[in-house]
């Protein structure tokens, strides 16, 4: 088998030279030699000319190469002094290095190994079919050439692999979720080495078995592992794109044989004739009263940091009335409100007068909630009071009445002792500017007081068909507010 495996790595030792002999070490360590000796890495440069001095440089991976059956990791990081006994977080992992230790004939090379790593001493690792390849810095100024083969798997020991991974669809979704199950690893084949599979080679002097740049290349693939299993199933001779596709092709024949063997349910249905037969059907049962009146909401109590009780009371009692008024009458009074309609109800729907702390949050949330500011919200809410929906567009929106009940207001006016108001659109406004009448769409009066001189008009009283009654329910009969 190792001639097979050297057949499939794609990086193999310098030609004419054994890879144990010390010539051959002294030119592997170089990245230079490596190229020249590949032929895929492109066009050999010109013969070298006068020795240079060796240097390190800043990788010796070589990503632009990767492909499907080729990854370049990045040279990891130092660990922590705390960290460096594990070199694995997962139990696929800790196998790998299981492997390694148990199989290696020195424990103080590994120890070696593992302060190596740990101090950051590899470079970049490549991973191929059957191959790790990295740069390990050791005392000398160039790094050393360190291979880890693996023996890859055969076509019949992957058809057993991928039948296993699409027998379960949560084998197929751990891998993608970047873990390797136990069960599936350790199946039909074997997918973790064993003590002794793992045959490093190393372009340094030391023999033994296994030398300290080695073995930290071990312990720093451990770590690649843990971050993907697909390195696993590379070094086995399989890419992560061709496992994938393969193991689709065969989930979608498992699903076509299994709808296939799979009988036909019979479709439920009746007789023609059952259908078409007359039959009387039974009466609907009478449905239930009404109830008289909506229902109290349970108390809700205060939680620091909640919402404020008496809010969710007050939305709880307003839903509740709603629901009634569906039930009862078949309509939604509130359905066809506006936003900002429906914000000045529920604002005047809250009891007690006047802005206490409690109302001018409730007025503030509104209000930015509708673009508008507090004072326009109490005034309008000031409006609802005196007459509901219809009073609100009396505050917001002027009109031009018809002839008729708008130009009798004024002798009505003038016979109960008023002054002449001035007209304007739907309004009569007194001519001190503190008392204002405005008309309806639905005929009725509505009175505004003002402080003189400021067109600041807030709704007063009720309104009134009647305009001298309208200016009566402000507690200014008609003598007194003439007198005005």
């Amino acid at each position: 088998h190792r001639d097979e495996r050297r057949k499939e790595a794609p990086e193999r030792p310098s030609h004419g030279t054994p890879s144990g002999s010390p010539g051959a070490r002294h030119d592997r360590a170089h990245p230079a030699h490596d190229a020249a000796q590949d032929p895929s890495s492109g066009p050999r440069s010109a013969p070298p000319g006068p020795p240079v001095a060796a240097r390190h440089p800043r990788s010796m991976a070589a990503p632009g190469r990767d492909g499907e059956l080729r990854r370049t990791f990045e040279a990891l990081p130092a660990r922590p002094t705390e960290d460096a006994e594990r070199f694995a977080g997962t139990w696929w992992g800790d196998a790998w290095v299981a492997a390694l230790e148990e199989g290696a004939l020195d424990a103080a090379r590994l120890a070696r190994g593992r302060a190596c790593a740990g101090r950051g001493n590899v470079d970049a690792i490549t991973v191929t079919p059957g191959l790790v390849l990295a740069y390990v810095q050791g005392s000398r100024p160039r790094p050393y050439r360190v291979q880890v083969r693996l023996r890859t798997f055969s076509d019949d020991e992957w058809d057993r692999f991928l039948d296993a991974a699409a027998e379960r669809p949560g084998h197929i979704a751990a891998l993608l979720d970047r873990q390797l199950p136990r069960s599936l690893a350790e199946g039909g084949v074997r997918m973790l080495p064993g003590p002794g599979d793992l045959e490093p080679h190393c372009g340094c002097p030391d023999s033994g078995h296994t030398c300290k740049h080695a073995a930290a290349v071990c312990y720093q693939t451990a770590r690649l592992l843990d971050q993907d299993p697909f390195v696993l199933l590379l070094l086995r001779g399989r890419g992560e794109r061709e496992l994938l596709d393969a193991l689709s092709r065969r989930t979608a024949v498992r699903a076509a044989r299994a709808a296939q063997e799979r009988k036909p349910v019979p479709v439920p249905g009746v007789r023609a004739r059952d259908v078409v037969t007359p039959r009387a059907l039974p009466p609907l049962p009478a449905p239930l009263p009404p109830p008289a009146h909506p229902e109290q909401p349970p108390v809700c109590p205060g939680v620091p940091g909640g919402p404020d009780p008496f809010a969710l009371d007050q939305l709880a009692t307003d839903a509740a009335a709603r629901a009634h008024a569906l039930l009862t009458t078949g309509h939604d009074p509130v359905a066809e409100l506006t936003l900002w309609q429906d914000a000045v109800r529920l604002a005047a729907a809250r009891p007690g007068s006047g802005l206490t702390a409690a109302t001018r949050e409730l007025y503030s949330s509104l209000a930015a909630a509708t673009g508008r500011t507090p004072a326009e919200l109490a005034r309008a809410v000031a409006a609802w009071r005196q007459g509901g929906r219809e009073a609100l567009t009396v505050l917001e929106e002027p009109w031009d009445p018809p002839a008729g009940r708008f130009d009798r207001a004024r002798p009505l006016l003038l016979a109960a002792g008023l002054p002449a108001f001035r007209p304007w659109h739907n309004r009569l406004t007194h001519p001190d500017g503190h008392t204002q009448l405005r008309l309806g769409r639905d005929g009725l009066w509505y009175a505004y007081e003002s402080e003189p001189g400021r067109e600041d008009w807030w709704p007063r009283g009720t309104a009134d068909p009647d305009p001298v009654g309208a200016l009566t329910g402000l507690g200014a009969p008609g003598g007194e507010a003439g007198a005005r």
